[in-house]
């Protein structure tokens, strides 16, 4: 049986909701949905963009304590409440996920507080970005 382990960000709703920002299960990585929150400051900007990237730096923080990073992300599912957000966090998906090129879903849905503008659901393979890899196109 692979090791299990938890790690939590410092959310509130972690510790109120009983569930973690991360669960390993052997080199599999899962990602709770996670906002752009500063967990320290328990601060969000008004900007989409920021969000994105506030958020971003949360998972890769979790990532990393795995010994993990956002290199080895394989999918990534984005909520975004308002149409008219989705262009600039996919300007920030395809800056920080460059050359990575996880499978990606993005949907319009609401999220749990109307400040939030953007979470992000990943999965990550623990070393996956040290294995060789090779990009097909299908044809349609």
């Amino acid at each position: 049986m692979p090791d299990i382990i938890k790690v939590k960000s410092g959310s509130m709703y972690e510790e109120r909701n009983s569930y973690s920002r991360l669960v390993a299960v052997g080199d599999m990585l899962f990602v709770a949905n996670t906002a752009g929150i500063d967990y320290r400051t328990r601060e969000i900007s008004p900007d989409v963009a920021v969000q994105a990237r506030r958020a971003l730096q949360t998972i890769e923080g979790a990532l990393n304590s795995v010994g993990s990073s956002l290199a080895d992300v394989v999918r990534i599912i984005t909520h975004v409440p308002d149409r008219a957000n989705m262009a600039p966090v996919a300007l920030v998906l395809g800056e920080v996920f460059k050359g990575i090129d996880p499978a990606a879903t993005m949907a319009c849905t609401p999220l749990a507080r109307d400040d939030l503008k953007v979470e992000f659901e990943v999965t990550a393979i623990r070393g996956v970005s040290k294995q060789p890899q090779e990009y097909l196109r299908i044809s349609v």
